[in-house]
């Protein structure tokens, strides 16, 4: 079991000016991470220059330190990216595939669509688009496979979150290099139970994203900022790994049950000071996955 950590959870910090981005490494080693997740927006922050050659120095200063990068996670839409040009958002999905072969990474995440406005006069159902996802997740998967990067997608983005739809995405897609990145706290974006949720993409995940939210119901009252509403309307807030209303280890003990020993990154997007939530939620994950 390796335990990684997303650069997506030190973001607020780096906002804030509390850390560095390239800091950022040398603390989740000093946390007692094994791996870094990249993610496009948080290590890629800087644009200046070329990609690749801010991965390889990425790559270099993740090397000295002896942690290396778990996956790449980024950002892709093959319905409304690009302005709507298929072609050129697999061309930038494969480029950045480029960048996780230059890090090491074995992997890379990346979504597959935010679906069409539903006030747009295009929506249509997940179904209905299944094809055309399915093909820009082929075609990208087959060019990463001649580069060594496995390629996933993730229960993320609200309208492809829900367990059936991934799962069907992945059955669509039908590849060998091709499999699910499983986000045990996302689920409740799309109102789904983690735990009956996790069962269904245990036989397809190749990574999993530790995440836990605090959930208040629709009906409670508004509890105001660092708060999110799920699709159904339900108020959630991300907080350090057990403390909240995910499932954690019930979805380990799944995971776990299914034959998954891969590689667990805990992404956390809550309030608290980051290095605490860190350090407390790797000591549960730990012991969770040595009790289940």
């Amino acid at each position: 079991m390796q335990y990684s950590v997303s650069h997506y959870s030190f973001y607020k910090a780096i906002q804030k000016g509390e850390i560095a981005p390239e800091d950022c490494l040398s603390k989740a080693k000093e946390l007692g991470f094994d791996a870094i997740e990249a993610v496009d927006f948080v290590t890629f922050a800087n644009r200046e220059g070329d990609l690749l050659s801010q991965a390889a120095k990425w790559k270099k200063a993740a090397e000295k330190l002896g942690l290396p990068f778990s996956s790449l996670a980024v950002g892709s839409d093959f319905l409304n990216g690009s302005d709507g040009n298929l072609e050129q958002e697999i061309q930038k999905v494969k480029n950045w595939v480029d960048v996780a072969a230059v890090l090491g990474a074995p992997r890379m995440r990346h979504d597959v669509t935010a679906g069409y406005a539903r006030n747009s006069g295009k929506f249509r159902s997940y179904q209905s688009l299944l094809p055309r996802l399915a093909d820009a997740c082929r075609e990208v998967t087959e060019y990463a496979a001649q580069k060594g990067v496995s390629t996933m997608t993730e229960n993320h983005g609200l309208f492809s979150q829900d367990s059936q739809r991934v799962e069907a995405l992945y059955n669509q897609v039908d590849h060998p290099n091709f499999g699910l990145l499983c986000d045990m706290g996302n689920f409740l974006c799309a109102d789904e139970n983690p735990a009956l949720a996790a069962a269904r993409v245990a036989p397809y995940t190749r990574y999993v994203h530790a995440k836990d939210f605090i959930v208040k119901p629709f009906d409670s009252a508004a509890p105001g900022e660092g708060c999110f509403q799920s699709r159904a309307g339900n108020y959630l807030r991300g907080t350090i790994v057990g403390h909240g209303n995910v499932p954690v280890k019930q979805c380990l003990s799944i995971l776990k049950a299914a034959g998954f020993d891969g590689t667990i990154a805990i992404e956390f997007e809550g309030l608290e000071p980051v290095a605490d939530a860190l350090r407390i939620g790797l000591a549960n994950l730990k012991r969770y996955w040595s009790e289940v």
